[in-house]
């Protein structure tokens, strides 16, 4: 893997952001993952943000101890905690003078051709002005059918329109593991890895390795490696970032385009 890379995508699931109950954010979570996130910044990298967490944020306030099962008690938990969210990613990069911005995005958007030259050309000049864009699905009025899966597919589709040099999958495991528990350091062919994916999930997801393995699929087709790692253990997105190993690798099928 190269050492250099240029504009990066993380994806932050919900498992990584909230507490152990999930009624809350956590906030020593945000305090290492934007300190990491600055440091990317500050070596001269772009860096978008996919992150979940928007109903975990709302639970709490909503009075919930569990994540509801009905899709309008999700959404009213979304649209109280996406403000939320936001306030505490706000909070953490100001201490790096670091702005963020929102950018809420639904299944229609990406389809939409207008819409999506638009979001392109705003996440770039976003990310020329030294902004971190913070995306999420806009869950207020997604319907169930259309869901991402816990924003693994939408950070690959985030990855592709913003032409990203890597995309990053964070989550509670230290990767793609085989039969044994072991993590899978390297995966050049994701068909023979996934018998190994386990149909368990955290209780705050909405996907699995098995959404992973699909958003990873549709990363590493269009040119743009791959990186599951875990996001509770430091170091792991700059180590990810500088081309070291960081959890599993799935390197492009074609050729990346010329840096």
């Amino acid at each position: 893997m190269a050492s250099h890379r240029k504009r990066i995508v993380l994806k932050f699931g919900s498992g990584i952001l909230a507490t152990p109950r999930g009624t809350n954010l956590d906030q020593r979570q945000f305090v290492r993952l934007t300190r990491e996130i600055a440091a990317l910044v500050e070596s001269g990298n772009e860096v978008l943000v996919v992150s979940s967490g928007a109903v975990a944020a709302g639970l709490g306030a909503m009075g919930l101890r569990e994540r509801p099962d009905d899709l309008a008690a999700r959404q009213a938990c979304a649209a109280v905690g996406q403000g939320r969210l936001m306030a505490t990613y706000t909070e953490h990069f100001q201490k790096h003078q670091l702005t963020v911005a929102q950018l809420l995005l639904t299944h229609g958007d990406l389809d939409s051709r207008i819409a999506y030259s638009n979001i392109r050309t705003t996440i770039n000049r976003l990310l020329a002005s030294r902004v971190v864009p913070i995306i999420n699905e806009n869950d207020t009025v997604a319907v169930e059918e259309l869901k991402f899966g816990d924003n693994d597919r939408l950070s690959a589709e985030v990855a592709i329109l913003a032409e990203a040099e890597l995309l990053i999958l964070l989550t509670s495991v230290d990767g793609l593991l085989d039969a044994k528990g072991r993590t899978i350091s390297r995966v050049d062919d994701i068909e023979k890895v996934e018998r190994f994916v386990r149909e368990e999930k955290g209780r705050l997801s909405v996907g699995g390795m098995a959404s992973k393995l699909q958003a990873v699929k549709a990363a590493v087709e269009a040119g743009i490696p791959t990186v599951i790692a875990s996001g509770r253990k430091a170091g792991r997105i700059v180590r990810a970032a500088a081309g070291q190993p960081a959890g599993t690798y799935f390197p492009p099928l074609v050729p990346l385009r010329a840096q």
